[in-house]
């Protein structure tokens, strides 16, 4: 699966060529860069803006997958909270006496 749909592919002696500082350049100006050896992908320079959008996405992805098995395997059946504590060994008032996490 390529998310880099309009990368720019170079060789590995290309972007050596190229020079860290270029590559950098380019991706700072949006350029999506795929680096290859032997015509195989194995690095990419992005921004870190686009880094962040990518990332962002994969979360989005990996939430609508939760949601999407939730909703294949419901059964309607729900559960009491109090059941579920009890499950795990707590009460309400177990909970409340836990030190909060900051």
């Amino acid at each position: 699966m390529t998310v880099l749909h309009d990368a720019t592919e170079l060789s590995v002696t290309e972007a050596a060529k190229r020079g860290v500082a270029r590559l950098v350049a380019d991706a700072e100006h949006g350029a999506d860069l795929v680096v290859t050896r032997r015509h195989q992908p194995v690095a990419a320079v992005v921004s870190i803006r686009r880094l962040n959008e990518l990332e962002e996405a994969a979360a989005d992805l990996r939430d609508l997958a939760l949601v999407l098995a939730r909703s294949v395997t419901d059964t309607g059946e729900r559960v009491a909270l109090d059941e579920v504590l009890a499950a795990f060994g707590h009460t309400r008032d177990s909970l409340s006496a836990l030190p909060d996490d900051e």
